[in-house]
């Protein structure tokens, strides 16, 4: 056992070799002195939206930059009492129970420290939307819907849909939904990108396997000190009935909104709050959200179709395939991160998908750096 336990400490020891490196706890403490010389200057405290968005940032950078201490002298102490119980066994059990837990408190803090981007702390909005397949794609985006509000759900998130359409014969054409918290984006924005489904198709009474699929988009929600201006000649507003849940009032009066920016030609539309204004409120901030994401995508030197002109979804341009038959897996073609558990997987249960996507992506950015 002794031996094992070494073994071990050795993978901690590498575990924490990367969380110092993704934390980038050097820049992190600049950060930090920084911004709490921000909160003693005078004034600091009377712009209330402003000192909250600043006490966030600086409670995230300084979770990130104790764990790594923590973590560091928790081991050095299992270490030191490792070579007093060596030769004890029931002793060295408990130290191996001890460095289990360890490790797993490395690997969810490695989890926290991938999602360092500017806005990966913010909530998200997640729209999903049906490709090819008729019917089958519409059932598909319910599916997904379903999926994404189970993980947001048992993650402790606040989830909100903001705008749906039903498919003509079943299932969802598309659908836009609020998910609010802590690192919301920053875990969701994995998920962007072309869904493949793989099964025998209920639709169809000769029971013949069907190809379905739908896209995913994420983007963040930005807050009102973010610097986008939308004046009232660049967009189009039209009310139309809604067709959603919220009472008899909601469905028959114009109370939906959608809302057109002329030049971009970005359209965002909401049904699901009881009166006209609400919706237009909501409306609005998506709008500022998808052009400020615009925006920095044009920034990152990305020519503005890529994301007003959205990939084909269809085959070949899947980022993961679900398939239910001839057999069960669920495999993510961006990192290879496969699992047989694809009900699991449809429940919610998609936290290893996403870790294996920020885990590549931050060793993509290291080796580019």
């Amino acid at each position: 056992m002794y031996e094992e336990i070494l073994e071990k400490i050795k993978d901690i020891e590498k575990k924490l070799g990367h969380l110092k490196s993704y934390s980038d706890t050097a820049n992190k403490e600049l950060k930090i002195k920084q911004l709490e010389d921000m909160m003693s200057t005078p004034g600091f405290w009377q712009d209330q939206q402003a000192s909250t968005k600043v006490l966030k940032e600086l409670k995230i950078l300084k979770a990130g930059v104790e764990k790594c201490g923590v973590y560091s002298n928790k081991l050095k102490e299992l270490k030191e009492l490792l070579e007093l119980v060596k030769d004890e066994k029931e002793l060295l059990g408990n130290v191996s129970e001890e460095l289990n837990k360890l490790s797993n408190s490395v690997d969810e803090a490695e989890f926290q420290a991938l999602l360092s981007g500017e806005f990966d702390a913010n909530d998200a909005i997640l729209s999903i939307n049906a490709g090819a397949g008729g019917t089958e794609s519409c059932d598909w985006v319910s599916m997904l819907y379903r999926m994404y509000t189970r993980w947001a759900q048992e993650s402790g998130y606040e989830v909100k849909t903001m705008d749906i359409l039903p498919g003509e014969e079943a299932g969802i054409k598309n659908v836009t939904v609020s998910i609010k918290g802590d690192f919301a984006y920053g875990y969701l924005k994995a998920e962007t990108g072309v869904h493949r489904l793989v099964r025998i198709s209920p639709f169809d009474a000769n029971k013949r396997r069907h190809t379905s699929f739908a896209s995913v988009d994420v983007i963040a929600q930005v807050t009102d000190d973010v610097d986008v201006q939308i004046k009232p000649e660049e967009i189009r507003v039209d009310t139309y009935r809604a067709s959603g849940k919220g009472g008899q009032h909601i469905n028959v009066t114009d109370s939906a909104v959608r809302i057109t920016h002329v030049s971009t030609g970005i359209v965002v539309q909401c049904q699901n709050e009881r009166s006209q204004h609400q919706n237009k409120e909501v409306c609005m901030s998506l709008l500022k959200a998808k052009l400020y994401e615009l925006k920095r995508r044009q920034q990152e030197e990305k020519v503005s179709q890529e994301y007003t002109q959205k990939q084909k979804i269809e085959w070949g341009s899947q980022i993961r395939s679900y398939v239910m038959h001839p057999y069960n897996m669920v495999k993510d073609h961006r990192t290879d991160y496969e699992t047989g558990n694809v009900q699991a997987v449809m429940d919610g249960k998609l936290g290893d998908f996403i870790h294996a996507y920020l885990k590549k992506k931050m060793l993509e950015k290291n080796k580019d750096a």
